[in-house]
């Protein structure tokens, strides 16, 4: 019985208690924070006994790995990526360069993670980012247009899935209008149906066709005055319905700040309010019980969409000459830090 929630581990490699955990209460898919990393050989290491802790060799493996500041594996032993801005910044001189760079940096990032067993990447923001907004997303997105974030957040989602690696789209539906971090506070967006509409919504509209998308924990009041859209029916019947997404839909960390009660309360009121899976990152095995306790069997359509969802993965990532792309990338972004591992280094170091 596979259950429909997504957890971390608590370090490098898996403790005797949260093997039989995992064993136990079969969770869906896992994630992989910084704690997790020390070099190429551990992270495979654990990848494989996460795998192993629940019997399935396909089970989904998830990484924050987007670039920027949002990059739990980097030098030495892996490259140091570009933000989203910093695709963006090429775009704007010339938008095919831009777009072909997002597509490059997704596949070389797929090529990183797939060596390591990694199948599934929370990449790409589509949030467009506001004038005034908490700069939780800043950098991080693809610009500061509703184009520019389409046009380069596709090419990184397809990058990703030439790679063998599944995308997300983050974090349904718009968290670029947000005045706090949700990570501490509960952000408010008091933009009128009509606002979201024109900006905040496009990306995700036009990227309904993606195998997976995460929550925003953000209150829309045009949507739902008292619930974030993670736990809200309104927001996710939106999601769905109006943006068309047919994938599946995970919350984003239950652990968060911006959501209120029990960790149970906050797991019930997402599946509840449509979410198909739940989310928790910190590896704290006392909060895993409680979500466990809350989480019901992945059935019915939720479990024919997390199915349809792998299916996604390419049994043959496309062809890559790695030594050349690498150089081409580390030239274009030479003056931006990136990348931080020599091509042909980088080749031997996993």
């Amino acid at each position: 019985m596979t259950k429909a929630v997504i957890f971390g581990c608590s370090g490098p490699v898996l403790t005797p208690e949260e093997r039989a955990f995992f064993a136990a209460e079969r969770p869906w898919g896992f994630i992989l924070f910084r704690r997790n990393v020390e070099t190429p050989d551990q992270v495979r290491a654990l990848v494989q006994a996460l795998r192993e802790s629940i019997d399935d060799t396909t089970a989904p493996v998830l990484i924050d790995q987007e670039g920027g500041r949002v990059q739990r594996l980097g030098p030495p032993h892996w490259p140091k990526y570009p933000t989203g801005r910093a695709y963006a910044d090429h775009a704007a001189n010339d938008p095919v360069v831009g777009q072909a760079l997002a597509r490059l940096g997704g596949r070389l990032m797929a090529a990183d993670l797939a060596r390591l067993g990694i199948n599934v990447d929370c990449v790409p923001v589509l949030d467009v980012p506001q004038p005034g907004a908490h700069d939780v997303i800043g950098d991080r997105a693809y610009g500061a247009t509703v184009e520019s974030v389409i046009r380069l957040g596709r090419a990184m989602a397809e990058g990703m899935i030439a790679g063998g690696v599944l995308p997300i789209i983050k974090h349904i539906p718009g968290h670029g209008r947000s005045t706090a971090d949700s990570h501490h506070d509960l952000p408010v967006v008091d933009a009128t149906l009509e606002a979201l509409e024109a900006v905040d919504f496009p990306p995700f509209e036009a990227l309904s066709d993606m195998p997976m998308a995460m929550t925003a924990h953000v209150v829309y009041r045009a949507i739902d005055r008292k619930h974030p859209a993670t736990t809200s029916k309104k927001a996710i019947r939106l999601i769905r319905e109006r943006l068309g997404f047919g994938g599946l839909i995970m919350s984003d960390d239950l652990s968060m700040k911006a959501l209120s009660g029990s960790l149970a309360d906050r797991t019930r009121t997402s599946l509840r309010a449509g979410c198909d899976v739940v989310l928790h990152c910190n590896g704290v095995m006392a909060e895993m019980v409680e979500i466990a306790t809350a989480t019901g069997r992945l059935k019915g359509k939720a479990a024919s969409r997390a199915e349809a969802a792998l299916a996604r993965i390419v049994r043959r990532p496309e062809p890559l000459d790695e030594g050349e792309a690498r150089a081409r990338f580390s030239e274009a972004f030479s003056g931006q830090g990136a990348i931080g591992v020599d091509p042909t280094e980088r080749l031997t170091t996993s």
